[in-house]
């Protein structure tokens, strides 16, 4: 009733513990991402500093997702579960939130989502922002309307709190990555309940956000502004026949920010540097020698002084990453710096800029920059 959403078939329920949920997270990342994929978003974070050189992705994802999973909706199996050790006053809330996923199931076919097309995550995140904002949403109304369920919820989150050592350690990247869906979706879905009620949220299920940036800015959602395409083109040739590309994806808006704020840790002015995104592309190459990683981005923004701004924010980035940076070039529009991790090559042109990190020694930046504006 409260979610206006009516049920079409009765949902099987169940409960599961700790090791049962594990499983289900094994296998789901077992279906649903190839070792080289996994093995590309890891060689991405450590890349880019978001984590530690010796960060293993896979492995700790498997006990985060364990930690933190208090119960799941299958479509698949068309099934709810529960974990079996919330407490009591907690599973009012979370069976809120699942079951709204349920609804959202038999009225907007959520498997449509398992199989999202390669290369484009941010759009991927958009849409799971969609879908966990929603059930945040009701979640939350629900406990409007019973304070003594939220209140018991509350405590029952309090005394969960050992119970986040693996968030704890989490980088940061990720962990804010993890929370995005539900705290930035939730935002998201409030403007556009305000706006249209229910209706206008179950109507994002055929109008799909498209991108982080119409999640943190709704009224780009309502104007409906799409990303920019942005293409690269193809760098083995002039990196050398060792090198291989790995991933080939959007940063979006939010990683955008991510990727700046690791470093500036300054929230306001990462976000005000992030914004004015227009779309952007990253091209990830490795040899397979450790250490040898080669990474291009080619990013679009609305306005030449949104691209200066963003400009300047990752050129005190790279300061700040790369302790040892040695400059080699600077103008107002091209920066160059030598460090124990490769060359940094900076340009800007207009409303895009172009940024290369881990340039081998074989190769001239200048051939890079010529390509990538070549193509784009």
């Amino acid at each position: 009733e409260l979610r206006e959403l009516s049920i079409l078939r009765a949902v099987k329920s169940g409960a599961q513990s700790r090791s049962e949920i594990e499983r289900m997270i094994v296998k789901n990342l077992d279906t649903d991402t190839t070792p080289a994929e996994m093995h590309a978003a890891e060689v991405f974070l450590r890349a880019l500093g978001l984590a530690p050189d010796s960060f293993q992705y896979r492995s700790f994802l498997i006990k985060l997702l364990t930690e933190q999973v208090a119960g799941y909706y299958d479509p698949k199996a068309q099934q709810f579960y529960l974990a079996d050790w919330i407490e009591l006053e907690g599973q009012k809330p979370v069976m809120a939130h699942e079951l709204t996923h349920a609804l959202q199931d038999q009225h907007f076919d959520l498997k449509r989502f398992e199989k999202w097309p390669k290369g484009d995550s941010d759009a991927e995140l958009a849409a799971h922002a969609l879908i966990e904002g929603d059930a945040t949403l009701a979640m939350t109304l629900y406990m409007a309307k019973n304070p003594l369920v939220a209140l018991a919820f509350i405590r029952s989150l309090g005394a969960q709190e050992a119970a986040t050592e693996q968030f704890k350690q989490a980088p940061r990247a990720l962990q804010e990555s993890l929370l995005f869906p539900y705290e930035e979706g939730l935002a998201w879905a409030t403007q556009v309940y305000k706006r249209g009620g229910w209706d206008m949220v179950s109507q994002a299920f055929n109008k799909l956000p498209q991108s982080s940036e119409q999640i943190l800015h709704a009224d780009k959602y309502f104007s409906y502004e799409a990303p920019q395409k942005v293409t690269l083109p193809e760098f083995r040739n002039f990196l050398g026949p060792s090198w291989r590309r790995i991933d080939y994806d959007v940063n979006g808006e939010w990683g955008c920010y991510l990727i700046l704020d690791e470093f500036l840790n300054n929230t306001t002015e990462s976000k005000r540097a992030a914004a004015g995104w227009g779309g952007d592309r990253f091209a990830l190459y490795e040899t397979g020698k450790p250490g040898e990683v080669f990474i291009a981005q080619l990013t679009a923004w609305d306005t030449p002084l949104d691209a200066k701004e963003f400009f300047d924010a990752y050129a005190q980035r790279v300061l700040k990453r790369y302790a040892d940076a040695k400059e080699l070039k600077t103008t107002g529009e091209r920066f160059e710096w030598q460090t124990s991790n490769g060359l940094v090559a900076m340009e800007l042109r207009g409303s895009r800029v172009a940024i290369f990190e881990g340039i081998p020694s074989s190769t001239n930046a200048n051939t890079l920059l010529r390509l990538i504006w070549q193509k784009s």
